[in-house]
């Protein structure tokens, strides 16, 4: 297995991309290699900082340039053939890697992912997904959480199954409940677009549709999928970020809420596209960037690309 990661993505990069790397190194399986895309130079640099050799199972692969977090996704991956992210995504539409992280431009990933690998045949619209933590201990998931922040209530339904698969082959649930974020239980609640993705979904073959929840109930057991638009799902992710960092100032240690830490987490899976690709904060530090490391690896291992595939391959053949 070789899972590549942007080390020139991130307002720390190289260093924190670095830092991380030989974290995951010593973590990740024995036949998983860590391929660092970046300015070969600026890479090796960051290595000698940190008084050890190079681990054997990390490789350095030269970009010599990078798209900066500011600028235009389209314009830059145009004009920056070169780059770390399009590098790192010609070896993944080439089967060279088998998964491709960073924590740079979102923009350009997304793009890049769409016009790179592309989409999965069936596939509206990539989303980005986020873990929830709930309070009886157990792990959900939420998507969108900022790829699209305008859904049309199709889009909403089949981000419902992409989640669904998502839990079944990764999270090992074998009947994920999928829940609608609205501002009311009721059926009858919500804009337009939720009131006729509730149709949908009460309709929709392939999952287990349990109703709407309420913003009250997203950290309680109530849905193990928990579907949005990407306008509501970043709302919620950085309101719950922010409350770990609320309560660290304060002082306070509690489990739940550890679990809110961004950088517990690493990062967030974009689903729907021809590859394994992962996104994570600009501003991450070594222990998310390794984390990110460690998703892709369970990402890859857990077949969910091709999972996902199969799914809309049969759903299109029944059809």
């Amino acid at each position: 297995m070789r899972v590549a990661v942007d080390a020139m993505g991130g307002d720390f990069a190289p260093d924190v991309v670095v830092k991380g790397s030989l974290l995951a190194s010593e973590e990740v399986n024995k036949n998983t290699k860590i391929v660092l895309i970046g300015q070969e130079k600026a890479v090796r640099t960051a290595f000698s900082q940190q008084s050890q050799p190079i681990p054997s199972n990390i490789e350095i692969i030269d970009a010599p340039d990078f798209i900066e977090m500011g600028e235009n996704p389209i314009k830059a991956l145009q004009k920056k053939p070169k780059s770390s992210i399009s590098v790192g995504y010609n070896l993944l539409k080439n089967k060279q890697v088998d998964a491709f992280c960073s924590a740079g431009n979102t923009g350009a990933m997304m793009v890049g992912a769409m016009f790179s690998v592309q989409l999965i045949p069936g596939i509206i619209r990539p989303v980005i997904m986020a873990y929830v933590p709930k309070v009886s201990g157990e792990k959900g998931i939420i998507l969108d959480v900022g790829a699209n922040t305008d859904c049309k209530p199709d889009i909403l339904a089949q981000f419902a199954q992409l989640g669904s698969l998502f839990c079944q082959h990764v999270l090992k649930i074998p009947v994920p409940r999928v829940g609608l974020i609205n501002l009311g239980e009721e059926e009858e609640k919500g804009n337009l677009a939720v009131k006729e993705a509730h149709k949908l979904l009460t309709n929709h073959k392939h999952i287990e549709f349990v109703g709407n929840i309420e913003g009250r109930g997203i950290f309680l057991d109530k849905a193990d999928v928990l579907v949005c638009d990407g306008f509501v799902g970043n709302v919620v992710v950085k309101m719950a970020e922010s409350m770990f960092d609320i309560i660290k100032k304060l002082g306070i240690s509690n489990e739940f809420f550890d679990d809110f830490n961004s950088d517990v987490v690493g990062a967030s899976p974009i689903l729907g596209v021809n590859g394994n690709v992962i996104v994570a904060h600009g501003a991450s530090n070594d222990l998310a960037i390794k984390n990110m490391i460690l998703l892709g690896q369970q990402i890859t291992e857990s077949n969910i690309t091709e999972e996902i595939r199969e799914s809309f391959i049969v759903e299109s053949s029944v059809k």
